[in-house]
């Protein structure tokens, strides 16, 4: 399955064929002709014999009615090739803004998962964003969808594709080793080393100061030292805490690790 995240999921049971999509050569634009609404109504007839991929509102709401992996009829001979988006709204018309980012969400997506390259394309040849009437009689001859005014918006979508795509993933949060269970002032099983480090590199105990099992006096202090800067962690009624619990060890290792 390929179903693409923020598209409002609402497949189709009829009027596409399953698992037919041969390959993903890029996303084709349309016009509906009509309402958002309606044509999602139009599709779910029998008598249609017509779908898309997806489609987009004039307020830029993003709807996938047939997975990608599957085969839309929107565009005859290059279906088996193309996505497909249908934009509400009549011959003439330009999309709106929202429609403009919805499109984008598209193809920026699709350059994601199938390696669509963000450009612009005339040819069924091609690949990138393309219009429907480039197909000419083989898709279909529809030679005024999406209309001239759109083909003319083509490589703003493409624009702003490129920014979605060139945006930094989001960082993956850190987590914290596994408190090792039984660590206690006195005791050398199991090693205080890792707790030492991360002392060290939080700024709570000096460098200086060699690394051992035992998780002795320097280790103490300096783990009181962590506490009275976070006296959430400290146990409750100490003024001197020389120990760490699990959510003690996890803040302070956020504290010298997390980027």
């Amino acid at each position: 399955m390929a179903r693409m995240p923020g598209a409002e999921w609402r497949p189709i049971p009829i009027n596409h064929t399953e698992g037919g999509q041969a390959e993903v050569r890029g996303v084709v634009v349309h016009i509906m002709a009509g309402t958002f609404e309606g044509t999602d109504s139009w599709f779910r007839n029998s008598k249609a014999k017509a779908s898309s991929h997806f489609g987009t509102s004039k307020t830029g709401r993003l709807r996938q009615w047939v997975d990608t992996a599957d085969r839309a009829w929107a565009q005859a001979g290059g279906n088996p090739s193309w996505l497909s988006v249908e934009n509400e709204g009549q011959g003439g018309d330009t999309l709106t803004e929202a429609q403009l980012d919805a499109n984008a969400r598209v193809l920026a997506w699709a350059h994601e998962k199938y390696g669509v390259p963000l450009q612009v394309t005339n040819s069924p040849s091609g690949k990138g964003l393309g219009y429907h009437a480039m197909g000419g009689s083989a898709w279909g001859g529809h030679t005024s969808c999406p209309g001239s005014r759109i083909v003319a918006q083509l490589a703003e979508i493409v624009a702003r594709a490129k920014k979605l795509a060139d945006k930094p993933a989001e960082p993956t949060p850190y987590t914290p080793p596994a408190f090792p269970a039984g660590l206690a002032p006195n005791k050398a099983n199991p090693s205080a080393k890792p707790l030492q480090r991360a002392l060290k590199t939080a700024g709570y105990m000096a460098k200086s100061v060699a690394e051992a099992d035992n998780y002795g006096p320097a280790t103490q202090a300096a783990v009181a030292k962590f506490h009275n800067a976070h006296p959430t962690y400290r146990a409750a009624g100490k003024t001197y805490d020389p120990a760490i619990g699990p959510k003690g060890w996890a803040a302070l290792h956020r504290l010298a690790y997390a980027k």
